[in-house]
């Protein structure tokens, strides 16, 4: 398994390279500002057949979440009402989940599906990534037995050899999840606390 260590942000040639690998089908762990993890293009429907199946997730019963670059993205796939507009806009970008209702743009694994969660996260490499696929990524939080193999790089990319087709190498990550908010409803509900606070 290949490695690309990134710093601050990205350079122009790495960022192209992982895009240009997730349009291909490949997936990857990442940073983000939570918990490092496994992602790919939520277009490409060979990548979430690979999530899917490397963290056991039926895809008919279990909420899939992406990663968008901006609310303007997030719009496009999935419907947002007034009120989960502007809990978004003000509360992003932020270590939040918003289950809302799917749009027709996401392809079939999300069809089955009536919600989707929308994370923009306070990560500018996840962000720019989406921009640079010009499409949401698609993501679920990496596991991990003991906490060193959450946090430590070196140790997640252990863990996934053989697993994903490479890691994108960042600073230490964190055992912190994303708060989990309900906008499907009539008024939005919080169905697991995490890092974020409304």
């Amino acid at each position: 398994m290949r490695t690309i260590k990134i710093w601050n942000k990205p350079s122009e040639s790495q960022l192209k390279e992982i895009a240009d690998a997730m349009r291909r089908g490949d997936i990857a762990i990442i940073p983000t500002d939570t918990s490092y993890g496994i992602a790919g293009d939520a277009l490409n429907v060979k990548s979430v057949d690979k999530i899917c199946k490397l963290k056991r997730i039926n895809p008919d019963k279990s909420n899939l979440s992406v990663i968008c670059s901006d609310i303007a993205m997030a719009a496009e796939y999935s419907r947002i009402d007034d009120t989960a507009f502007r809990l978004i806009k003000d509360n992003t970008p932020g270590a939040f989940t918003f289950l809302l209702r799917t749009a027709s743009k996401l392809p079939k694994a999300f069809k089955n599906r009536k919600t989707v969660g929308i994370r923009i996260p306070d990560n500018e490499f996840s962000r720019m990534l989406a921009e640079e696929l010009g499409n949401p990524v698609i993501t679920s939080s990496i596991e991990y037995d003991d906490e060193d193999h959450a946090v430590n790089p070196g140790l997640i990319a252990e863990s996934y050899e053989g697993s994903v087709d490479f890691m994108v190498e960042g600073e230490e990550g964190s055992t912190d999840f994303s708060t989990i908010v309900d906008c499907t409803g009539s008024e939005p509900l919080i169905i697991r606390e995490g890092k974020g606070e409304l």
